[in-house]
């Protein structure tokens, strides 16, 4: 990669300090998602990130959102969930990478989740089309997908009812923030 096209890191997520592959990821079962999965999930996506590849990053952040975690973790403690670091993304792509649409993608992945914790990942998906439908917005929901959208109090909320202790106050922060 030439200087011209490096990138700075996302100040939101670890530094990985070795190259990186999906192979990281996949090495954990459906039955070890926990904070070592969820660490991993954000050192691969600052990976992909350098390598300027943001939807890829992007999609590295719904696993970490995806991750099994309490709320007590030491690893929230110093990587909250990925809420700013999905807005630097939004906001700080180079113009000439591959970015998709974030927006009709979180409006899709909210309508399709499954078990487990569900209604969490649910909210949290909805969260980030929030932050999307704010931080950029230049990209449209899908007019094709019919499903409510809520409003910020509906997500709030379910944040409130469904997150981590703390949680809804961290996403109404990065929401105030853009």
């Amino acid at each position: 990669m030439s200087l011209s096209s490096r990138i700075d890191d996302i100040p939101y997520l670890p530094s990985p300090t070795k190259e990186m592959s999906w192979r990281d990821l996949n090495r954990f079962s459906k039955e070890d998602r926990g904070e070592a999965f969820y660490l991993t999930c954000l050192d691969y996506a600052q990976y992909l990130w350098r390598q300027r590849l943001p939807a890829r990053a992007i999609l590295c952040l719904d696993r970490a959102w995806g991750a099994d975690l309490s709320g007590k973790e030491m690893a929230l403690q110093n990587w909250p969930l990925p809420y700013r670091a999905l807005v630097y993304i939004l906001e700080e792509a180079p113009r000439d990478v591959f970015l998709g649409n974030p927006r009709a993608h979180f409006q899709h992945y909210a309508d399709r989740l499954a078990e487990p914790r569900k209604e969490q990942r649910k909210w949290r998906s909805w969260a980030c089309w929030l932050l999307t439908r704010k931080a950029r917005p230049d990209f449209p929901d899908d007019p094709k997908h019919i499903v409510e959208k809520p409003s910020i109090n509906d997500v709030s909320s379910q944040l409130d009812r469904h997150g981590h202790p703390g949680e809804n106050n961290l996403w109404l922060d990065v929401m105030e923030s853009i």
